[in-house]
């Protein structure tokens, strides 16, 4: 280990993958974790001087504009919280040798492989939120001296709002569910995530480093929304949570839903061949993850009180 500690900054410090970052990293060294009063990611500009007051020497970008529909009509804002701010943070950290990591996503590609995406498909986003992750993306490879891009898909944790969170609160007031059943990807854990973010940036500081670059990460596995619903909810009666005695009755839907403007992508799935051999690491199953998010949720709210509003 180095004799000087790290000095990590987190951006993002308030949503599910900035929550588990701060208690991840906390162990490695000193952590700094900006929210949104900290850092104005609609003021690319006004970052660098906050950046060179703090002269962070790793930086973990997990800010991001990810509400995918609202995009579509604020396309400026989501391209400034996506792209424009994170390319600043990208080349202030090539221009002081700090360590950077970045979070992209499956919605750059147009979901029409048969197969899962690998780091060398080309992009070709169906919406203005997958657009400006990618511009997000170019921009910080071209910056990037030392550190990852991670592409990610379908993130859930317990804390902030998720997929697996809003199906156990329609669970305990609805009879028929009707979800979604022509997407496919693989649902990852903001915990996962934040581990592997931890194990690369370990590595870096005990001069263990691996190629750097742009990275698929995500679970192992692969399911579509109706069949990520019907093992939640089968596994959280499993653990005693708190759902009608009578079976949920999943109604499958197919094809774009009216309310929600952006396309989505039909193939979420990511290949992370690459990473599993270069990190030396096995990516878990979305099953075991989806078990410990409902392990969680036993011992903190077994009546899911928090979800029946």
């Amino acid at each position: 280990m180095p004799t000087i500690a790290p000095k990590i900054l987190i951006t993002g410090r308030d949503g599910q993958l900035g929550q588990a970052l701060c208690r991840t990293l906390s162990p490695l060294g000193p952590l700094t974790a900006w929210g949104r009063q900290e850092a104005d990611f609609l003021k690319p500009s006004a970052l660098e001087n906050k950046l060179s007051d703090l002269k962070p020497t790793v930086i973990v970008n997990a800010a991001a504009w990810t509400k995918v529909d609202l995009a579509q009509c604020r396309p400026n804002e989501a391209r400034l919280v996506n792209a424009d701010s994170p390319v600043a943070i990208s080349a202030w950290a090539r221009d002081h040798e700090a360590f950077f990591i970045h979070y992209s996503t499956d919605y750059v590609f147009d979901g029409s492989k048969a197969s899962p995406y690998t780091e060398l498909d080309s992009p070709n986003p169906l919406n203005l939120y997958g657009q400006t992750k990618l511009e997000g993306d170019l921009g910080i490879l071209n910056n990037l001296a030392q550190g990852y891009v991670f592409r990610t898909s379908w993130v859930f944790s317990p804390l902030g709002a998720s997929f697996p969170k809003t199906i156990l609160r329609l669970a305990k007031s609805q009879a028929q569910l009707t979800v979604n059943d022509d997407q496919t990807g693989a649902p990852t854990s903001a915990d996962f995530l934040a581990a592997l973010t931890a194990l690369a940036i370990r590595d870096h500081l005990q001069d263990r480093p691996h190629p750097h670059g742009l990275y698929n990460l995500s679970c192992s596995g692969q399911t579509t929304w109706l069949g990520y619903a019907t093992y939640l909810l089968h596994s959280a009666k499993l653990q005693g949570l708190a759902l009608p005695q009578a079976p949920t009755l999943l109604l499958p839907a197919y094809g774009p839903d009216p309310d929600r403007p952006a396309k989505r992508p039909l193939n979420s799935l990511l290949d992370t061949t690459k990473i599993q051999l270069e990190l030396n690491i096995t990516c878990p199953p979305w099953q075991s993850e989806v078990d410990k998010f409902l392990t969680y949720l036993q011992k903190v709210d077994p009546q899911l009180k928090y979800f029946s509003s």
